[in-house]
């Protein structure tokens, strides 16, 4: 008796697990999505009868008639020509300059301390206050609003990366050293790893800062553009118009985000309260 009940238990623990239904593999994916559904669904019915002043709110079926318009004249290319160049120079630009830059200050300590006092008080700064500037420096072009856009962004990368370098386990230092490595092997084999996870936090937190400069800058001092095409069609109360490019703007930020945070993911287990 005690070896046939040996028997099916050990077949009962080599037995796969039963395989999770559809809802249950996608579960986050169906909740959000059925959110946004009704959500959507909630706010048509509340312009279509009436409950509020489409002039204030417009409505989803107008915001994609709008947007449809818009793409068949070929009008929301040129804006989304401009915005995109923005970004992608601006934020590459602060990815350029901001993770080596972290690293070093984030490795030489008396460095850290020389430019501390510079970084804490342009990160403090707001950037729009800076605008004005920008435009008597470089002119009215897209230079101006590409250097909002990198100091946008530049920030939080910079400081995400120091954290990183700085949050190094002296643990992994001393191994390192017993091993007889010297300091480049020690930066590049410790230090650097260490501080990747941190530093794709800054890139995704210097990618909403990217995105914001890129509708203030242009709200200000452009003709075009998807900051642009708010500001004149709010101006106009144009607000299926004002929609279009604040959700192509939204969904910018979530697809770029999402890539992110998959990469980020992959590194999770780098962290150092992660290594215990």
């Amino acid at each position: 008796m005690d070896a046939a009940t040996e028997t099916t238990n050990t077949e009962t623990e080599r037995r796969p697990p039963p395989a999770k239904s559809l809802w249950h593999r996608y579960e986050d994916a169906w909740l959000g999505t059925l959110a946004v559904t009704a959500f959507l669904a909630l706010w048509e019915c509340a312009v279509s009868f009436g409950w509020v002043n489409p002039l204030f709110t417009s409505a989803p079926s107008r915001i994609v008639s709008a947007a449809a318009q818009m793409f068949a004249d070929g009008s929301l290319f040129e804006h989304l020509k401009v915005s995109g160049l923005e970004f992608a120079v601006g934020y590459s630009l602060a990815v350029v300059v901001a993770v080596p830059l972290g690293i070093l200050m984030g490795w030489y300590r008396r460095l850290n301390a020389v430019l501390d006092p510079f970084v804490s008080a342009l990160y403090a700064t707001p950037r729009i206050a800076l605008f004005p500037l920008m435009l008597i420096w470089l002119g009215i072009e897209l230079a101006p609003k590409i250097a909002i856009v990198f100091l946008g962004a530049v920030f939080p990368i910079l400081v995400n990366t120091i954290t990183g370098v700085r949050t190094l386990d002296a643990n992994f230092i001393r191994v390192a050293r017993s091993f007889g490595s010297n300091d480049r092997q020690l930066f590049l084999t410790v230090a650097l790893p260490s501080s990747v996870p941190l530093l794709l936090s800054g890139l995704r937190l210097g990618l909403g800062h990217a995105l914001i400069g890129i509708v203030v800058a242009e709200m200000y001092g452009a003709t075009r553009g998807l900051g642009f095409l708010i500001w004149v069609s709010s101006a106009r109360f144009q607000t299926d118009k004002v929609m279009v490019g604040i959700i192509i703007i939204a969904l910018a930020g979530i697809l770029m985000t999402g890539l992110l945070r998959v990469i980020e993911r992959r590194f999770e287990s780098w962290r150092p309260d992660a290594r215990g």
